[in-house]
């Protein structure tokens, strides 16, 4: 396991974490393909690898996410754990953000929450979320400030209205396929002493090489047009980049993939994991080290990868 710190703080990480957006979900399979059980078993088989981030929302699931990990750490040394989640600003009053960290401690069956986010922009009432934020890293309620899908001008924003503590994540969709953070974000946040959260670095699957343009995914992932058969046959050389570079260190695709996203260390993985075995495919793509030029073949592919994402 590689290990960072969380922002600019002196919080160990693990450079892979554990997403847990499945986790409660029927989209993703949740009660045919796994249910709680495996759940629970996927976090402790997790934290027996060395994983020590694990993330989820109070929307995963409508709460049966953070119910699941609450009950699975229940036995474990909390101190030793790095428990993300993120609050859905759907209320206009900013107050409701107490509300809604005051039942995620519930439901994860905790006293804090060590990374607290901002699911969502919100543009006429962050600074005021952020504040009432604040009161609760002082109050221990919260150890660490985050915001997720928040842009380069957002971020930079956000960081402009907090006034005692700061930003020390930001949570967004990073991976081969959807890269904008590398171009805009990252430069700052390493400046700044940021951490990125990268969830999606899979691309829901499709850097995986389980999917083709005849065989998509069911389920919640139907929505994501990376997997249109335009977007597959658009993809394919990169996608064949990344098959031959992962035949040459005998590994998988998708650990090519997460490796690719880590290899900067102000940047941790958070993909799911529905059984054992991608659990400890994801813990795997630390085995290995990519070339310089498998990198360079890599993001020569992706200046010709223009997918269409839109309808």
């Amino acid at each position: 396991m590689k290990f960072t710190v969380i922002g600019d703080t002196n919080v160990k990480a693990s450079q892979i974490g554990l997403g847990t957006w499945q986790f409660g979900s029927k989209g993703w399979g949740f009660g045919t393909d796994f249910n709680k059980a495996d759940a629970i078993l996927i976090v402790h088989k997790a934290l027996e690898l060395g994983i020590n981030v694990i993330d989820t929302a109070e929307v995963y699931g409508q709460g049966k996410s953070e119910k699941i990990i609450g009950e699975a750490i229940r036995d474990y040394d909390r101190e030793k754990l790095i428990i993300s989640t993120k609050f859905f600003p759907k209320a206009i009053r900013p107050s409701a953000v107490v509300r809604a960290l005051n039942k995620s401690l519930k439901r994860l069956q905790t006293d804090y929450i060590d990374i607290y986010l901002i699911h969502w922009p919100t543009p006429w009432i962050v600074g005021r979320f952020l504040n009432h934020m604040e009161k609760m890293v002082d109050e221990g309620k919260i150890r660490h400030i985050g915001v997720s899908n928040f842009s380069l001008k957002r971020l930079q924003n956000a960081q402009k209205k907090i006034h005692r503590h700061r930003v020390q994540v930001n949570q967004v969709n990073y991976s081969i396929a959807k890269n904008k953070a590398a171009k805009d974000l990252l430069p700052y946040t390493q400046r700044e002493k940021i951490t990125i959260m990268a969830y999606s670095p899979l691309a829901q699957g499709w850097l995986s090489g389980k999917y083709s343009a005849g065989n998509s995914p069911k389920g919640i992932r139907r929505t994501n047009r990376l997997f249109s058969r335009r977007n597959f046959k658009r993809g394919e050389p990169l996608l064949s980049i990344i098959r031959e570079i992962a035949e040459d260190h005998q590994v998988t695709m998708a650990q090519i993939a997460l490796n690719w996203v880590t290899k900067n260390s102000s940047v941790i993985a958070i993909p799911g994991a529905k059984n054992l075995a991608q659990l400890e495919g994801n813990v795997g793509s630390f085995e290995f080290e990519l070339t310089n030029d498998e990198i360079n073949r890599i993001e020569k592919a992706l200046k010709e990868f223009h997918p269409r994402l839109l309808l």
